[in-house]
């Protein structure tokens, strides 16, 4: 009997998920191993492989179907000698109808009972509804086009997002046509028609863009941080003169090796090293208890083309300055393309956010929870400083602390913002 592919669970967390791309179509054939689909997750977009062999025999779940739930039934494998049986009942798109479409145009009574519209492709409804997915229906009501005068290329005429696509806003329902036609081609896409918002008096030009998962927690989580976590900010200036020299010294000396060290790589080290030395600042707030954490695993704040994400280097306090380099080079370029596994982001006891290279001279992060606080670094820029009682000329670096009150005490904050500083500004203990 077939195989059902179900929606997996790509993370402890993951409740439901955006089916973004096929990669296989019906009739194809499949090994263990082959990547069916693409999923789209709260963090990532991750690959789908197939486990079992055989023909992909029915696609039950369009691609762009956003908010299908874990352990929902999205295709059927089948072996080569089998027949694809019906969906069961309990799949929506299973229990779906040709009917005829209502049109103000008169109809010809030999019409009286086609299922098909006039372009000879079948409208789906389940009762009273026409059939679309989540993703077609909004696109609909935002481009003013009627469901009902649509044909659907989905699985068993389920209205996609191609469909809605290829129809031009306001469109009426089509007459029906003398007889339904065997196969159902897919309407071409169009360019989406321009959009007005209107502010007061004035229509603005606009586009309407779809929120990623990744978005959507982004949202979610960083206001539940604002709204529900006190945050307190402590910034202090870090002269970098001293971490620049012994990084170009290192990096003279692993260039045999095809290795080379960043800035950001020295102070993820630094700030795993102070987390130690201040374990009070190496906590999460939990209700009625604090945890207390023996290890600096830092979160690396890294952008990517839908948001932002946060792979982790684990035991940052332990590892060698080349070792965080290399594994962070190797987490970027994951993040990038939407490859991290959940166990590379999941987790974390502290957060570092860098945006030095953007000229940024100081900003406040949010602490992202149920972490207890983030180290925001800004830019090192050429400063008058004041070294041994005269004005010189010094790299400076503003960096600020955010930290949950609740759970760390300015002192404390204050403690480790002092040993973060010392430990850039006499960069030996670094590599001691």
């Amino acid at each position: 009997m077939p195989i059902e592919l179900k929606m997996p669970a790509l993370s402890p967390t993951m409740e439901e998920g955006t089916l973004a791309k096929w990669l296989v179509k019906e009739g194809d054939t499949v090994s263990s191993g082959d990547i069916l689909a693409e999923i789209e997750t709260d963090k990532a977009t991750m690959e789908f492989e197939a486990i079992d062999e055989g023909v992909v025999g029915k696609i039950l779940v369009a691609e762009g179907t956003d908010g299908v739930k874990v352990g929902t039934v999205i295709a059927l494998i089948q072996g080569e000698d089998e027949d694809v049986p019906a969906p069961k009942a309990a799949t929506p798109s299973a229990r779906t109808e040709p009917v005829e479409v209502p049109s103000s145009a008169p109809k010809p009574a030999e019409q009286k009972d086609s299922p098909s519209t006039g372009s000879g492709q079948t409208v789906a409804v389940k009762g009273d509804r026409v059939v679309a997915s989540p993703l077609a229906k909004r696109i609909a009501e935002q481009r003013g086009v009627d469901l009902a005068g649509l044909a659907g290329s989905g699985p068993n005429g389920r209205i996609i997002k191609a469909d809605v696509d290829g129809a031009k806003a306001g469109t009426a329902p089509a007459a029906a046509a003398s007889a339904p036609v065997a196969s159902v081609s897919k309407p071409a896409p169009a360019a989406p028609a321009p959009a007005t918002v209107q502010l007061g008096d004035i229509a603005t030009p606009h586009e309407v863009i779809k929120l990623s998962g990744m978005r959507k927690t982004i949202a979610r989580r960083l206001t539940e941080s604002k709204q529900q976590v006190p945050h307190i900010y402590l910034t202090v200036d870090v002269r970098l003169d001293a971490l620049l020299k012994l990084r170009a010294e290192l990096n003279a000396s692993l260039e045999s090796r095809g290795i080379k060290l960043s800035v950001n790589d020295m102070l993820i080290k630094a700030l795993g090293l102070a987390l130690v030395q201040v374990p009070k600042c190496n906590v999460s707030f939990a209700g009625d208890t604090l945890i207390e954490y023996k290890r600096a695993d830092i979160s690396v704040a890294v952008s990517v083309p839908n948001g932002l994400i946060t792979p982790i280097i684990t035991g940052a306090d332990s590892k060698t300055i080349s070792a965080i380099s290399t594994e962070m080079a190797s987490l970027a370029a994951r993040a990038k393309d939407g490859k991290l596994q959940p166990q590379d982001y999941q987790g974390g006891t502290a957060s570092l956010s860098n945006m030095g290279m953007y000229g940024i001279k100081q900003f406040d992060a949010v602490i992202n929870p149920p972490q207890a606080m983030i180290m925001a670094i800004g830019a090192g820029e050429k400063r008058p400083f004041v070294i041994d009682d005269s004005l010189q000329i010094a790299t400076v670096m503003s960096t600020t602390g955010s930290f949950d009150h609740r759970a760390i005490d300015g002192a404390d904050g204050a403690q480790l913002m002092k040993a973060f500083r010392e430990l850039c500004e006499k960069p030996l203990g670094l590599v001691a």
